[in-house]
Formats: C-alpha cells, sequence, structure tokens
C-alpha cells in the first residue's frame, strides 16, 4: 500500500507537471506574467520566487496550478496580462495543458513500444515488430455463461483447450465451435499464479446459429520497435486512446441524458491509485501504458467545455469572439466558482464509492504492513 500510494502520487505528480508546464511556458512564451506555478493544492508547505514567478509545493498532492496575472479579466490596461493579450494567444495557453498530456502519452508509449508494450497481437503485425511472451488472454466473460459457471474470469490467461495450443485467437474460436458440444477441457492460469483445468461444455445459441462458451479471446504479448518505428508507433497509438476515451465520454453524456443512468464504472483518487498499483505490478511497461492512458483522459476531461475547466474557459472565449466584448467578470468568476463546486462534489461522490469499493482491499494492505 505504502508503494502503491507512492507509485499514485508519482504519476499523478507527471500529469499535472505536464499540463501546467504547458499553460506555464506558453503563458511566459506569450508575454504574460505567470504569478505562481504550484504543486499540489493549498495550504502552501514552501515556496521559492525566481523572477517573476513564485514556485510552490502544497500540502494536498492530488493537482496543481498556474496563477496567470489577469486570467480572471483582471488588469486589462496591463501589457504584460492574460486579459490584454489577443484572443489567439489566451487560447494557445488554455489548450497548451490539454496538448502537453498529449505529448506525455505519446512520449510514454513511445517509451514503451521501444521496450515491448503490451498490444493485442494478430497475423498482420507492422513491419519491424518484436513479439515476446505471446499469450491467449480471456478478455471478457459473459455473466451466466458456460465459462462463467465453470469459475473462468476475465484477465486469466487460457494456456490450452484438450490439450491443445492455439496460435491465433479465430483458432481458438473455431476449436471451441467444432468441439464445445461435447466438452472441452481447458487449462486456465489463475491471476495467483495456479494452474487450473476446467471442463466447459459449450451453449447452443440457436438465433445465432453458433456454438459458444462465452468467453472473448485475444492473443496478447509484449511488442517492440526500434527507436524510429516505436515512436511514430507512439504517435499513432496516443491518437487512437485519445478516439476511444472521446467515443467513450460520448457515450457517457449519452447515456446520461438520454437514459438518465452512468453506463461506466467511474473511479476517483483511490480507485485510480489502486489500479496504478495493480499495473506497477505487472510490469513497468504496463504501468507506462497506464498512465499514458491517464494523460489522455486528463486531456479529454479539461478541454470539456464545463465551467473551472480549460474547456469552460475556451467557451467563454468563443462568446466573448462571437459578442466582440467579454464577459464580465464577475460573472464569469461565479459561473468558475460554482462549476469547480460541482466537480470537487463529484470526486467526492466518487471517493466515497472507490472506499466503499476497495476499502477492504486497503484495509487488508494495511494490516500486512502492520504485521496485524
Amino acid at each position: 500500500m505504502f508503494w502503491t500510494i507512492i507509485l499514485f502520487l508519482a504519476v499523478l505528480s507527471l500529469l499535472v507537471f505536464a499540463h501546467e508546464f504547458g499553460h506555464f511556458i506558453v503563458a511566459k512564451k506569450s508575454g504574460m506574467k505567470v504569478e505562481e506555478f504550484g504543486f499540489g493544492f493549498p495550504p502552501r508547505a514552501f515556496a521559492i520566487r525566481r523572477g517573476d514567478t513564485e514556485y510552490s509545493i502544497n500540502w494536498i498532492p492530488l493537482g496543481g496550478f498556474v496563477k496567470i496575472k489577469g486570467e480572471s479579466g483582471q488588469h486589462r490596461g496591463d501589457a504584460d496580462s492574460f486579459a490584454s493579450k489577443p484572443a489567439w494567444k489566451r487560447l494557445a495557453v488554455l489548450i497548451a495543458g490539454v496538448t502537453m498530456n498529449l505529448v506525455l502519452a505519446s512520449v510514454l508509449l513511445s517509451i514503451g513500444f521501444m521496450i515491448g508494450l503490451p498490444t493485442a497481437i494478430d497475423a498482420n503485425m507492422p513491419a519491424g515488430a518484436t513479439v515476446e511472451e505471446a499469450r491467449m488472454r480471456v478478455m471478457t466473460v459473459a455473466d451466466g455463461s458456460p465459462a462463467a459457471r465453470a469459475g473462468i474470469v476475465a484477465g486469466e490467461e487460457l494456456l490450452s483447450m484438450d490439450g491443445m495450443t492455439f496460435e491465433s485467437a479465430e483458432d481458438a474460436r473455431a476449436y471451441i465451435q467444432e468441439n464445445g458440444d461435447e466438452g472441452i477441457e481447458a487449462v486456465v492460469a489463475k491471476a495467483d499464479g495456479a494452474f487450473v483445468t476446467v471442463t466447459v461444455v459449450s451453449e447452443d445459441l440457436a438465433n445465432l446459429d453458433v456454438h459458444g462458451v462465452g468467453v472473448g479471446l485475444v492473443k496478447t504479448g509484449l511488442v517492440s520497435f526500434p527507436f524510429h518505428l516505436a515512436v511514430y508507433h507512439g504517435v499513432t497509438a496516443t491518437i487512437a486512446y485519445t478516439i476511444e476515451v472521446v467515443r467513450a465520454f460520448a457515450d457517457l453524456l449519452r447515456n446520461l441524458v438520454v437514459h438518465q443512468k452512468v453506463s461506466v464504472d467511474l473511479s476517483g483518487p483511490v480507485g485510480i491509485a489502486v489500479m496504478t498499483g495493480e499495473a506497477a505490478q505487472l510490469g513497468i511497461t504496463y504501468l507506462l501504458q497506464f498512465a499514458a492512458l491517464l494523460s489522455i483522459n486528463l486531456a479529454v476531461v479539461n478541454v470539456l467545455p464545463f465551467p473551472a475547466l480549460d474547456g469552460g474557459r475556451i467557451l467563454f472565449l468563443a462568446i466573448e469572439a462571437v459578442r466582440r466584448k467579454a464577459v464580465d467578470q464577475r460573472l464569469e468568476a461565479i459561473v468558475h466558482n460554482v462549476g469547480f463546486a460541482m466537480l470537487m462534489t463529484l470526486v467526492a461522490l466518487v471517493t466515497y464509492r472507490d472506499f466503499v469499493k476497495f476499502g477492504g482491499h486497503m484495509l487488508g494492505a494495511v494490516k500486512a504492513m502492520i504485521g496485524v
């Protein structure tokens, strides 16, 4: 648990640093005065001043901020104020944080592809790819299916069926189709490392004219590339992941509006900390991939047009461009403050759910640490 917390804070600090550094460097290059560059949220632990900027470390290590002169609309007459700069420069500052998170994700995934990143593999792998530790994984198990009744769990490795191994997920699925009616003896590797043999009898899905056991199979391995190809695939993977995250958020919002329900299991700081520890236990490449996905999620969340987020400030900038007049400073401040309060309430609710969900796991880890 101790190292999980340390890793979580290290990953979070890296993501926050990249995001806030984007705002910081573009503001500086645009001639704006950056009054403070802070890690964490107040109360303040200590600070040092370099030039016009104060660099602070704060006691609540769950975020960070850059305080730019005039960012809330004041000091419009000062040349070094955010509010006095042209709209395109203000837009550049606002999107710089999101951009840096995507750049960070590309760097992390590129490093991952240099040393071997967990990836779904098939017969048509890209040129230059080297595959190691190829495994057949159970990605999904349908509720109430023959596989579920046999005790197979998503994430486990399928070692063999009836004593045979398979080169591809397609071959494994074809074997299930042809032989499942008589029952298949499958050997799976459990999360604790134990090998377990289970017998699974396929289910006749008459409407689909298929015979299945209710598992989704995929072959995965650690895929690596030479340096130049690793960078290329790191960038393309970032683009692909970003598109998938945007789609996931679109589905979330659509289900929330249309069906008044949340279609995914949200996690807050506690849940992310637990997942960070789990990724680290699998290996450095899994941790790199997880950190990259977190960075992409942070970028997408921040660009949403919600008050207090970068996207909300961009929305007010767009309104200003249409009206050819800035929105009243007090009104904008009220909207952002209300938005921030709503976000903190949501974080508190999700964190409470995380404690309910992971509380037993955390308590067990703490007891193990203190020898109880």
